[in-house]
Protein backbone atom coordinates (compact mmCIF):
# COMPACT_ATOMS: atom_id res chain seq x y z
CA UNK A 1 0.00 0.00 0.00
CA UNK A 2 1.34 3.41 -1.01
CA UNK A 3 0.92 5.83 1.91
CA UNK A 4 0.17 9.36 0.74
CA UNK A 5 0.01 12.72 2.50
CA UNK A 6 -1.85 15.60 0.84
CA UNK A 7 -0.69 19.16 1.53
CA UNK A 8 -3.01 21.85 0.19
CA UNK A 9 -4.64 24.84 1.89
CA UNK A 10 -8.00 24.25 0.21
CA UNK A 11 -10.18 21.67 1.97
CA UNK A 12 -12.23 21.06 -1.15
CA UNK A 13 -9.08 20.20 -3.10
CA UNK A 14 -7.90 17.78 -0.42
CA UNK A 15 -11.33 16.14 -0.37
CA UNK A 16 -11.34 15.81 -4.15
CA UNK A 17 -7.91 14.20 -4.17
CA UNK A 18 -8.91 11.79 -1.41
CA UNK A 19 -12.00 10.81 -3.39
CA UNK A 20 -9.93 10.06 -6.50
CA UNK A 21 -7.39 8.00 -4.57
CA UNK A 22 -10.06 6.13 -2.58
CA UNK A 23 -11.02 4.37 -5.80
CA UNK A 24 -7.62 2.66 -6.02
CA UNK A 25 -6.62 -0.57 -4.31
CA UNK A 26 -2.96 0.27 -3.71
CA UNK A 27 -3.01 3.92 -2.58
CA UNK A 28 -4.13 5.16 0.85
CA UNK A 29 -4.26 8.78 2.10
CA UNK A 30 -2.82 8.53 5.61
CA UNK A 31 -2.28 12.22 6.31
CA UNK A 32 -3.26 15.71 5.21
CA UNK A 33 -2.05 19.21 5.98
CA UNK A 34 -3.26 22.68 5.09
CA UNK A 35 0.08 24.48 5.41
CA UNK A 36 3.82 23.90 5.43
CA UNK A 37 4.14 23.82 9.21
CA UNK A 38 1.60 21.02 9.52
CA UNK A 39 3.19 19.13 6.65
CA UNK A 40 6.65 19.12 8.23
CA UNK A 41 5.20 18.14 11.60
CA UNK A 42 3.44 15.13 10.08
CA UNK A 43 6.53 14.14 8.07
CA UNK A 44 8.54 14.04 11.30
CA UNK A 45 5.91 11.99 13.12
CA UNK A 46 4.73 9.49 10.53
CA UNK A 47 6.04 7.57 7.56
CA UNK A 48 4.75 8.41 4.10
CA UNK A 49 5.75 7.04 0.73
CA UNK A 50 4.58 10.02 -1.30
CA UNK A 51 3.72 13.63 -0.46
CA UNK A 52 1.39 15.59 -2.72
CA UNK A 53 2.59 19.14 -2.17
CA UNK A 54 1.03 22.36 -3.43
CA UNK A 55 3.39 25.21 -4.29
CA UNK A 56 1.15 28.02 -3.02
CA UNK A 57 0.78 27.53 0.72
CA UNK A 58 -0.36 30.23 3.18
CA UNK A 59 2.71 30.15 5.43
CA UNK A 60 5.68 29.08 3.30
CA UNK A 61 6.41 28.48 -0.36
CA UNK A 62 6.03 24.84 -1.39
CA UNK A 63 9.52 24.76 -2.88
CA UNK A 64 10.94 25.61 0.55
CA UNK A 65 8.91 22.84 2.17
CA UNK A 66 10.08 20.45 -0.54
CA UNK A 67 13.73 21.21 0.18
CA UNK A 68 13.22 20.80 3.93
CA UNK A 69 11.45 17.46 3.45
CA UNK A 70 14.24 16.17 1.21
CA UNK A 71 16.83 17.34 3.73
CA UNK A 72 15.17 15.46 6.59
CA UNK A 73 13.81 12.48 4.61
CA UNK A 74 15.86 12.08 1.41
CA UNK A 75 14.08 8.90 0.34
CA UNK A 76 10.57 10.36 0.59
CA UNK A 77 9.02 11.03 -2.82
CA UNK A 78 7.46 14.45 -3.29
CA UNK A 79 5.03 15.10 -6.14
CA UNK A 80 4.34 18.78 -6.67
CA UNK A 81 0.72 19.45 -7.53
CA UNK A 82 -0.13 23.00 -8.52
CA UNK A 83 -2.19 25.38 -10.63
CA UNK A 84 0.96 27.26 -11.62
CA UNK A 85 2.36 27.28 -15.14
CA UNK A 86 4.17 23.97 -15.48
CA UNK A 87 7.04 25.30 -17.58
CA UNK A 88 7.84 28.00 -15.02
CA UNK A 89 7.69 26.09 -11.74
CA UNK A 90 8.37 22.46 -12.63
CA UNK A 91 12.08 22.91 -13.34
CA UNK A 92 12.60 24.66 -10.01
CA UNK A 93 10.71 21.89 -8.25
CA UNK A 94 12.81 19.16 -9.87
CA UNK A 95 16.01 20.99 -9.00
CA UNK A 96 14.75 21.21 -5.43
CA UNK A 97 14.38 17.44 -5.22
CA UNK A 98 10.82 16.79 -6.39
CA UNK A 99 10.10 13.43 -8.00
CA UNK A 100 7.58 14.98 -10.33
CA UNK A 101 5.27 17.89 -11.08
CA UNK A 102 1.62 17.69 -12.02
CA UNK A 103 -0.97 20.33 -12.83
CA UNK A 104 -4.22 20.30 -10.86
CA UNK A 105 -5.95 20.34 -14.23
CA UNK A 106 -4.59 16.86 -15.00
CA UNK A 107 -6.92 13.89 -15.37
CA UNK A 108 -7.48 11.69 -12.28
CA UNK A 109 -5.85 8.72 -14.03
CA UNK A 110 -2.72 10.81 -14.57
CA UNK A 111 -2.54 11.60 -10.86
CA UNK A 112 -2.77 7.91 -9.94
CA UNK A 113 -0.08 7.03 -12.49
CA UNK A 114 2.18 9.79 -11.18
CA UNK A 115 1.86 8.60 -7.58
CA UNK A 116 2.64 5.01 -8.51
CA UNK A 117 5.60 6.14 -10.61
CA UNK A 118 7.28 8.27 -7.93
CA UNK A 119 6.49 5.70 -5.22
CA UNK A 120 8.51 3.15 -7.19
CA UNK A 121 11.54 5.44 -7.13
CA UNK A 122 11.19 6.92 -10.61
CA UNK A 123 10.62 10.47 -11.82
CA UNK A 124 7.26 11.45 -13.27
CA UNK A 125 7.74 13.74 -16.25
CA UNK A 126 4.85 14.90 -18.45
CA UNK A 127 5.45 15.38 -22.20
CA UNK A 128 5.24 19.16 -21.71
CA UNK A 129 7.88 19.08 -18.99
CA UNK A 130 10.09 16.73 -20.99
CA UNK A 131 10.04 19.23 -23.84
CA UNK A 132 10.84 22.06 -21.45
CA UNK A 133 13.80 20.13 -20.05
CA UNK A 134 15.08 19.52 -23.57
CA UNK A 135 14.71 23.19 -24.41
CA UNK A 136 16.63 24.16 -21.28
CA UNK A 137 19.52 21.91 -22.26
CA UNK A 138 19.71 23.18 -25.83
CA UNK A 139 18.76 26.82 -25.39
CA UNK A 140 21.69 27.91 -23.22
CA UNK A 141 21.92 31.68 -23.18
CA UNK A 142 18.51 32.04 -24.85
CA UNK A 143 16.75 31.27 -21.56
CA UNK A 144 14.66 34.17 -20.16
CA UNK A 145 16.29 36.28 -17.47
CA UNK A 146 13.98 35.11 -14.67
CA UNK A 147 15.51 31.63 -14.84
CA UNK A 148 18.60 33.15 -13.18
CA UNK A 149 16.63 34.19 -10.08
CA UNK A 150 16.93 32.34 -6.79
CA UNK A 151 13.78 30.71 -5.42
CA UNK A 152 13.28 33.58 -2.97
CA UNK A 153 13.76 36.20 -5.69
CA UNK A 154 11.40 34.33 -7.99
CA UNK A 155 8.75 34.08 -5.28
CA UNK A 156 9.09 37.82 -4.61
CA UNK A 157 8.71 38.55 -8.32
CA UNK A 158 5.51 36.52 -8.61
CA UNK A 159 3.95 38.04 -5.49
CA UNK A 160 4.72 41.62 -6.51
CA UNK A 161 3.30 40.90 -9.97
CA UNK A 162 0.17 39.50 -8.31
CA UNK A 163 -0.37 42.84 -6.57
CA UNK A 164 0.82 41.87 -3.09
CA UNK A 165 2.00 44.67 -0.80
CA UNK A 166 5.43 44.53 0.83
CA UNK A 167 3.87 43.76 4.21
CA UNK A 168 1.87 40.87 2.71
CA UNK A 169 4.93 39.44 0.99
CA UNK A 170 7.06 39.63 4.13
CA UNK A 171 4.32 37.90 6.16
CA UNK A 172 3.84 35.17 3.57
CA UNK A 173 7.58 34.50 3.32
CA UNK A 174 8.18 34.85 7.07
CA UNK A 175 10.81 37.50 6.40
CA UNK A 176 11.30 41.11 7.44
CA UNK A 177 10.19 43.84 5.00
CA UNK A 178 13.84 44.89 4.76
CA UNK A 179 14.88 41.42 3.58
CA UNK A 180 12.07 41.32 1.02
CA UNK A 181 13.23 44.72 -0.24
CA UNK A 182 16.70 43.25 -0.76
CA UNK A 183 15.23 40.40 -2.83
CA UNK A 184 13.23 42.92 -4.85
CA UNK A 185 16.34 45.00 -5.54
CA UNK A 186 18.29 41.92 -6.63
CA UNK A 187 15.61 40.64 -8.98
CA UNK A 188 15.07 44.11 -10.49
CA UNK A 189 18.79 44.28 -11.23
CA UNK A 190 18.92 40.79 -12.74
CA UNK A 191 15.86 41.43 -14.90
CA UNK A 192 17.06 44.93 -15.85
CA UNK A 193 13.81 46.52 -14.66
CA UNK A 194 13.34 50.02 -13.28
CA UNK A 195 10.04 49.85 -11.38
CA UNK A 196 7.05 47.71 -10.42
CA UNK A 197 5.15 48.61 -13.58
CA UNK A 198 7.93 47.13 -15.71
CA UNK A 199 8.06 44.13 -13.39
CA UNK A 200 4.34 43.48 -13.85
CA UNK A 201 4.62 43.79 -17.63
CA UNK A 202 7.54 41.35 -17.60
CA UNK A 203 5.58 38.85 -15.49
CA UNK A 204 2.54 39.06 -17.79
CA UNK A 205 4.69 38.68 -20.90
CA UNK A 206 6.28 35.49 -19.53
CA UNK A 207 3.04 34.07 -18.06
CA UNK A 208 4.32 34.24 -14.48
CA UNK A 209 0.97 35.37 -13.05
CA UNK A 210 -2.43 33.72 -13.29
Amino acid sequence: MIRVMITDDHAIVRQGLKQILSETDDISVTGEAENGFQALKLVRQYGFDVILLDISLPDRNGIEILKQVKKECPSMAVLMLSMHNESEFALRALKGGASGYLSKQSAPAQLVTAIRTVASGHKYITPILAEELANTITAGSDQPLHTTLSDREYQTLCMIAAGKALSEISAAMCLSPKTVSVYRARLMEKLKLANNSELIRYAIKHNLVD
